[in-house]
């Protein structure tokens, strides 16, 4: 089964971790996201410590192709976030029950 997290679920759980109040938390989440969007629309890269980074890159127009009927059509340029992960959180997805657990979901 494939579970999302969302940001109610994250500031729920921060609530209960932290036994701050659940409008508090949220509060301090939305905040949080914003100022990240805020960076990000700015270009500037966002670094989590011991989570990993997002940065803002350029695509370069390109040509795709639809697999259904194989007609090409250009693809615009645009910009992007890329995630990058940390070394913690790359060794952290590495045990085999997580591996296991991801296989099951595939």
């Amino acid at each position: 089964m494939n579970e999302t997290i969302t940001r109610a679920k994250l500031s729920k759980a921060a609530s209960r971790r932290t036994g701050i109040s659940p409008a508090d938390t949220a509060a301090i989440c939305d905040a949080m996201f914003d100022l990240i969007g805020e960076a990000l629309m700015r270009a500037e890269t966002v670094k989590l410590t011991a989570f990993g980074s997002l940065q803002v890159r350029s695509r370069a127009e390109r040509v795709g192709r639809n697999p259904r009927t194989g007609t090409e059509h250009r693809i615009s340029p645009r910009h992007t976030v890329v995630f990058t992960p940390s070394a913690q959180l790359r060794e952290a997805l590495t045990p085999p029950e997580l591996a296991d657990k991801i296989r099951e979901r595939a």
